[in-house]
């Protein structure tokens, strides 16, 4: 499990970027689900969503997973967990208000605006903006994510600078670059925004990946919140 010294710096909050359990045999979805959640038990309880690459936002708490890919929790005890496999997870902090949010943001995700989202349903909680502190976390990179013309589409004129030409002349997406640019879009500051830059399909060692791996990859659990 990867921290961010950004986040780790905020007394009471909770967070971590999931990685793959050590070991030789791989972990279920199930078994990663159960390993992240006993690692949280006595700060609060993880709340998943269940995500269908749009940009729907949820607000915790929840008993039943809500279809979304972004959720905001403004009370104490409410761990939110983003689920990936070479999407990109992007973890919202209100240091101010004690308030989080958490972003699922697949090219689906990201073209339809999810972070930019996210931050929209913090600041109507309460939150500005300028307080809020962003961290995204380990996806596939421009390096490897080689999509197809049909994407440019999605993401429309201005989304051009998100693209660029791979060693066999096929775009390459740059998520990260697309959603930082909706959260300084949103009205956080540049230097509010950090990074945790790998790329999960470069690094096997680490990281599932479903354009590696397939349909069998496991995924890794990002989460964020106030322990109670």
């Amino acid at each position: 499990m990867a921290a961010m010294p950004a986040l780790a710096a905020i007394p009471g909050l909770v967070h971590g970027f999931g990685q793959r359990a050590p070991g030789a045999s791989p972990e279920t979805r199930a078994e990663t689900i159960a390993r992240v959640a006993a690692g949280l038990d006595g700060d609060g309880r993880l709340l998943l969503m269940q995500q269908v690459h749009g940009a729907t936002v949820a607000l915790a708490p929840w008993e039943d997973a809500p279809e979304a890919d972004a959720a905001v929790a403004t009370e104490r005890g409410m761990l939110l967990g983003i689920q990936t496999a070479d999407c990109l997870p992007v973890l919202l902090v209100d240091p101010e208000r004690e308030s989080v949010a958490a972003a699922h943001a697949g090219w689906r995700g990201t073209a339809s605006g999810v972070s930019a989202r996210a931050v929209q349903a913090l600041t109507a909680s309460g939150s500005r903006p300028q307080d809020l502190v962003a961290v995204l976390g380990p996806c596939i990179g421009p390096c490897c994510y080689e999509v197809g013309d049909e994407l440019r589409a999605a993401f429309g004129p201005k989304g051009a600078a998100f693209f660029r030409l791979g060693p066999n002349g096929k775009p390459h997406l740059d998520m990260r670059a697309a959603n930082e640019r909706q959260l300084q879009g949103a009205g956080l500051p540049t230097e509010a925004i950090h990074h945790l830059p790998d790329c999960t399909h470069c690094r096997p060692d680490l990281y599932h990946s479903y354009r590696r791996d397939g349909t069998g990859s496991g995924r890794m659990i990002s989460f964020v919140g106030y322990r109670y």
